[in-house]
């Protein structure tokens, strides 16, 4: 037999063989399909403003948070901020997740943050000082995510001021500029900082050169920022690790992990009133970017629906009031932004806007805060459409100039004259309040779950089924 007639055979026999295996080999196939189909024992809980912002998401992701091991904050910067009150105490939070008020869960800033290191530790020491405790074990900062320099804070001025009165109305954060910088890959990234400092000074030097190029009142000390950063990144390695490797490895074990959305889905950049947004997709989609989550390991999506709506900067607003309603509703419920300062602006609910909001993210519950602050009125509007040019439209326009331009057909309803704020339970609302509810649920074919009714923890109604 010739050497490579007894390769053939020997070849055929081992095809045979892999043959007799072949059930086998189809059950294992079939296994890991099924892993893969649902490869996480526990699905990813996210809570996403379904507004303009300040829905209240810190006080739901606070109340979530006391029964996860993992909180995570996927998107944004220090433009946002999440208030949470304990008792007599207020934790405000802008880059930090609400839940690390729990001592038994770990935070993360994923990839997707964009983080100003020294708002980060000023943050840090502003809440330790308030009772945050042992955060030094429990806080994971993503290797991946960019730094807001104080450079691009400067930017950010710069770039407002030359669009004179035609400005967005930015917090000025830098939050913009870093996030396009991030986009034009000259970006610095926190694995650049704790990396060799040299090649970290190096790119610091060419941001620098590019943005004197660009604007001639710009000026930066670069000596004395590099040595600032060079204290920073000993300040800030301990913290740091691979977050998607460690947020898989978690959720594979089994962890349960609640993803903390900023700003809100009418400020996304691309699905909000653009140019007047932030830089970041603060929708659904930036869950999965921001932390290097697949699309199968979200599970519950809570949309956050304040009982009105506001917003803060520049952008229209179709449900805006301009009387003494709209100046009731801002003194009630303390409408001044946690960030700016700034007075926000306030209107009626606009279920037009969040039929929109929940079709692009999904929710499978809501929860609808500051009902209280509608006590006092008599009679209380919602927005149920809107007519363009005469016509009633069944989509939210996507251009700001239709946008303004809209005319909205309000339905009225019934106020209930009384107070909510010491409510326990969805039954003793007035039957007033529980309509206004139900009008939301049934519109939006979504679950409320929850209802805020106060500022502390415990001012919360859970709606049972």
């Amino acid at each position: 037999m010739s050497a490579n007639h007894q390769m053939a055979v020997n070849g055929t026999a081992n095809h045979h063989c892999s043959a007799n295996n072949l059930t086998a080999g189809h059950n294992t196939h079939e296994q890991m399909h099924n892993r893969r189909q649902n490869p996480y024992t526990q699905k990813v809980t996210v809570v996403l403003g379904a507004q303009w912002g300040d829905e209240g998401k810190g006080k739901v992701v606070d109340m979530l948070a006391a029964n996860v091991n993992i909180v995570c904050r996927c998107q944004g910067g220090n433009n946002a901020g999440h208030t949470v009150v304990v008792g007599e105490k207020e934790f405000d939070f802008h880059l930090l997740p609400s839940g690390i008020i729990h001592e038994n869960s770990k935070s993360i800033i994923g990839n997707g943050v964009v983080i100003h290191l020294p708002g980060l530790f000023d943050e840090l020491a502003k809440n330790e000082a308030k009772g945050l405790k042992n955060w030094e074990n429990r806080l994971i900062i993503s290797n991946r995510a960019h730094l807001v320099l104080d450079l691009h804070q400067q930017v950010d001025g710069l770039q407002e001021a030359e669009k004179g009165g035609k400005s967005l109305g930015t917090t000025k954060k830098g939050i913009g500029p870093c996030y396009s910088s991030k986009a034009t890959r000259n970006g610095i990234r926190v694995s650049d900082l704790l990396g060799d400092f040299k090649m970290f000074s190096e790119k610091f030097e060419a941001l620098v050169a590019m943005y004197k190029r660009l604007y001639p009142d710009f000026s930066v000390d670069v000596n004395a920022e590099l040595a600032r950063y060079r204290e920073y990144a000993e300040r800030l390695r301990p913290l740091v690790r691979d977050s998607v490797s460690y947020l898989h490895t978690s959720l594979k074990e089994g962890k349960s992990v609640l993803v903390e959305g900023a700003n809100a889905a009418m400020l996304d950049i691309d699905f909000g009133t653009y140019p007047y947004v932030t830089s970041s997709n603060c929708s659904i989609g930036g869950v999965l970017t921001g932390l290097g989550l697949p699309p199968q390991a979200i599970g519950e999506v809570i949309g956050v629906v304040k009982a009105y709506t506001t917003r803060v900067g520049d952008g229209p607003f179709p449900t805006e009031l301009h009387d003494e309603i709209g100046s009731l509703l801002q003194k009630r419920g303390g409408e001044v932004g946690v960030t700016t300062q700034r007075i926000r602006r306030c209107g009626w609910l606009d279920l037009a806007l969040l039929r929109y909001t929940s079709i692009v993210n999904g929710y499978t519950a809501i929860c609808l805060t500051k009902l209280d602050i509608l006590d006092t009125l008599k009679e209380i509007k919602v927005a149920v459409s809107y007519n363009l040019n005469g016509k009633k439209i069944d989509y939210f326009p996507g251009s700001i100039t239709d946008l303004s331009q809209v005319e909205v057909n309000y339905i009225t309803m019934p106020g209930w004259l009384q107070c909510t704020e010491n409510v326990r339970d969805f039954g003793e609302l007035p039957p007033q309040a529980q309509d206004y509810i139900r009008l939301i649920e049934n519109d939006l074919d979504v679950p409320v779950k929850w209802i805020g009714v106060g500022k502390g923890r415990e001012s919360i109604i859970c709606v049972k089924d």
